[in-house]
């Protein structure tokens, strides 16, 4: 899966530090942390008609990983909201968008790895592009599994979201030399962490199985499918998943905020799941797609 440049996208304002900036004037300093080492949390949003998905949720990750990380002067909520708000405004989106909300440690007074170099506060950036879920949720995806491993909290806790993305990455340049669209990366006892970008489940005989968050972020809308599956009355397992199960699953689907619920239709050559299961899982996507309007917030 390569994305596609959208000509919308051409001309959108970028909120850049308390300014709406044209995008090709939209820049960070150079003494940024997040140009010098990566140091800055993120957040994936999406854009329905009735608001902004679970933005709460979001926001409460983003300020949990800026607390882990010390980070001082973070903005509060609602001035983020505004930024929020502000931006999708001056862009005319109301849907179909999706929102890469960006949170640095600030500029420093000198390049150096010390946080105490960080003097003025943090910086926020806010990119709204015109985007639709990015990958085909009727055909589904093809992967691999990845020889790079997920880090687990021995090395930098995955409950942080941070912008270090080398890791995820590394494992995205296997998937394209591979021809696939993503890759399973596995934890350190070679268990499924997660793909490279999106979190991962199995529907197996009654059960909704996914891995547990020890090596792979908690996602938004992973933890939307767990409560949707409980709502069906479905048994739900986080536990060790192994690459065989996958491939013997009734069905396998990625979840995430760039494309929502979508179908794993190979794993690394073998095929995935059966009727039964993709019916289950259209079941699922249904109850997904009914209980956004309830959960989206208005900025």
């Amino acid at each position: 899966m390569l994305q596609k440049f959208d000509p919308r996208n051409a001309d959108i304002q970028v909120h850049v530090n308390g300014e709406l900036l044209p995008r090709e004037q939209a820049k960070i300093s150079v003494f940024d942390s997040v140009v010098q080492g990566g140091d800055a949390v993120w957040e994936g949003l999406r854009v329905y008609p009735e608001g902004v998905l679970m933005l709460s949720r979001h926001l409460d990750r983003l300020r949990a990983s800026a607390h882990a990380l010390a980070f001082a002067g973070v903005p509060e909520d609602a001035a983020i909201r505004k930024a929020l708000g502000d931006t999708l405004r001056a862009n005319g989106m109301t849907h179909d968008t999706h929102v890469r909300l960006t949170l640095t440690r600030g500029e420093k007074i000198t390049s150096g790895m010390d946080p105490r170099l960080n003097t003025t506060g943090c910086g926020l950036i806010v990119l709204a592009e015109w985007k639709p879920p990015v990958f085909d949720n009727d055909r589904g995806i093809a992967v691999i599994t990845s020889s790079i491993r997920r880090m687990g909290p021995e090395v930098l806790d995955p409950k942080i979201h941070h912008n270090n993305l080398l890791n995820n990455i590394l494992a995205k340049l296997e998937a394209n030399v591979a021809g696939v669209d993503a890759a399973i990366m596995l934890d350190r006892n070679g268990q499924v962490a997660e793909l490279n970008d999106t979190n991962l489940f199995a529907l197996i005989g009654e059960a909704l199985h996914t891995p547990t968050t020890t090596s792979c972020l908690g996602g938004i809308t992973r933890g939307l499918v767990l409560e949707l599956a409980r709502d069906l009355g479905w048994p739900v397992y986080e536990r060790d998943l192994s690459v065989t199960e996958l491939m013997g699953a009734d069905a396998v689907f990625a979840t995430g905020t760039m494309g929502e619920l979508t179908p794993v239709r190979t794993i690394d050559g073998r095929s995935v799941g059966n009727a039964s299961g993709s019916e289950r899982l259209a079941a699922l996507r249904k109850a997904f797609h009914q209980a956004v309007p309830g959960l989206c917030e208005a900025v």
